[in-house]
């Protein structure tokens, strides 16, 4: 009976030990963090979206500034993700879409919650 004990113990240890190893390192429930979409947003569009090379808040460099941005596709009642998967015509400064449309190839990797992101982001910095 105690070779038994011992040896269900032993394995109990070591089905403990292997799920801690897995589990190691990953995030959990209580050590993940919930960013706002603007933050998330604005993470995305000067990280991986790399729109900051051609956008800035408040003025228009090579592309429009995101307060224009946001202003027109706000009274247009635009899409502005739908804009990033390049579903839908540009309501802002048409003429650089040939400019843009280079970028399509980053958006278009995005998922939905990610572009939603952008456009909480670009809606967060109307004037």
């Amino acid at each position: 009976m105690k070779k038994l004990f011992l040896l269900s113990s032993f394995f109990i240890l070591i089905s403990c030990k292997k799920e801690s190893e897995e589990s190691f390192g990953k995030p959990t429930e209580s050590n993940t963090e919930v960013k706002a979409p603007e933050a998330l947003g604005k993470e995305l569009f000067e990280g991986k979206g790399n729109c900051v090379a051609c956008h800035k808040v408040d003025q228009k460099i090579i592309g429009p500034s995101i307060q224009e941005i946001a202003k027109i596709y706000k009274k247009e009642n635009g899409n502005i993700v739908d804009f990033l998967k390049n579903d839908a015509k540009p309501l802002v400064d048409p003429s650089q879409y040939e400019v843009m449309k280079t970028n399509f190839t980053i958006t278009k990797t995005m998922s939905d919650e990610e572009l939603k992101a952008i456009e909480a982001y670009i809606y967060y910095n109307i004037e």
